[in-house]
């Protein structure tokens, strides 16, 4: 081992860099094969979602992260065992090739680790049951809080690049203090890109809007399918999608149906003879709703509403669960009324009524 060492020793100094930078590979290769196949048992026999999702996502973000770890600290010591300086003269910058990546990968790793996060929430809090009011809180929130996070720790990643060049030590000190910061949001804080981030921190915590929110906004329906960190898109009732910026949701008046709770009533307006037996379709409304498996058993109402000229307004009450399902049972329920009326009292939709002592008589020839 020792006379591989000298021998190494006696290699030209760009040699000996390839050689740890080799050796640090096939060594961070080592520590991924025997580390992660150890995770993947530990997450099945805990039944662990955490631990599957942490060795599928960090398992290349970790490899590059060891062999950048490695190299380091390699190629400081072949600068330091250097006698040599003028034949070195290359080694103090090319010793930030390894620094700088050992930042971009410590950088990847953090990110994958808050996707890990956000995976395990996502997956302990399922916004696909009927009543997910909570999860879809959490879930917005989550969302934004992890756009957020990534972004600071790209900030801080860039930070520690220029850090480490002499040149741009101001230019990394002032992005990670308060007042750069602080200054970059105030000199841009006129621009619409960053009013929508804004106003995306104030969507997430006040939440106005959630995702799978159903809304009608500037007269399209639809639900919310994607929050973004200056957007929101609308999946629309046609497979459409309606992008939104998130500032409009702060300035702008728009119906959210779905922002307490899921469950709505729905109505259905019949136009029927004044002469129409009201009393019988309530009988018939409350025959037919109970063998709706859509209705929850919440409100079923018939009532005279308005009165025109020629008929009589009759409104009918459903509920449901959700949108989606209300608007399903208005359907149905309008489709059985009609044709109830049609078959049971089909005199009794509306008529022109003509009163025969006023109609005017013909010339005779």
């Amino acid at each position: 081992m020792q006379a591989f060492l000298d021998l190494i020793g006696t290699t030209p100094i760009s040699l000996q860099l390839l050689i740890a930078f080799g050796v640090a590979l096939a060594l961070a290769a080592i520590i991924v094969m025997v580390l992660y196949p150890i995770l993947k048992i530990s997450a099945r026999k805990t039944q662990s979602y955490t631990l599957q999702t942490f060795s599928k996502r960090t398992r290349t973000a970790v490899f590059w992260l060891v062999t950048m770890l490695l190299t380091y600290s390699f190629w400081n010591v072949i600068d330091a065992s250097v006698t040599d300086k003028e034949e070195s003269f290359f080694l103090p910058g090319i010793l930030n090739l390894p620094r700088t990546l050992l930042y971009i990968f410590g950088g990847a790793f953090l990110i994958q680790v808050t996707r890990v996060a956000g995976d395990t929430i996502r997956h302990r809090y399922n916004a696909d049951d009927v009543n997910n009011l909570r999860e879809r809180k959490i879930l917005t929130q989550l969302q934004y809080i992890q756009r957020i996070v990534s972004i600071l720790i790209f900030v801080v990643v860039v930070a520690f690049i220029f850090l480490q060049f002499e040149g741009m030590k101001k230019l990394g000190t002032g992005i990670l203090s308060t007042a750069g910061v602080g200054g970059i949001i105030i000199g841009l804080a006129a621009q619409k890109s960053i009013a929508n981030l804004l106003a995306g921190f104030q969507i997430a915590f006040t939440q106005p809007i959630r995702l799978d929110d159903v809304l009608i906004v500037n007269g399209e329906f639809g639900t919310v399918e994607e929050i973004t960190l200056t957007y929101v898109t609308m999946k629309l009732w046609d497979e459409r999608r309606q992008v939104i910026p998130l500032q409009y949701f702060i300035d702008n008046v728009f119906q959210n149906w779905t922002r307490s709770t899921a469950e709505l009533i729905g109505s259905v307006f019949l136009y029927l003879d004044y002469s129409f037996p009201v009393q019988e379709l309530r009988e018939e409304v409350e025959n037919y709703l109970p063998t709706q498996e859509l209705w929850d058993e919440r409100v079923k109402t018939v009532a005279v509403t308005e009165t025109s000229e020629r008929t009589i307004t009759v409104r009918i009450l459903v509920s449901s669960n959700n949108a989606g399902n209300t608007f399903t049972l208005r359907c149905n329920t309008r489709e059985h009324l009609l044709k109830w009326v049609k078959t049971n009292h089909p005199d009794k939709l509306p008529q022109q009524r003509v009163k025969g002592d006023n109609l005017p008589t013909l010339p005779s020839l």
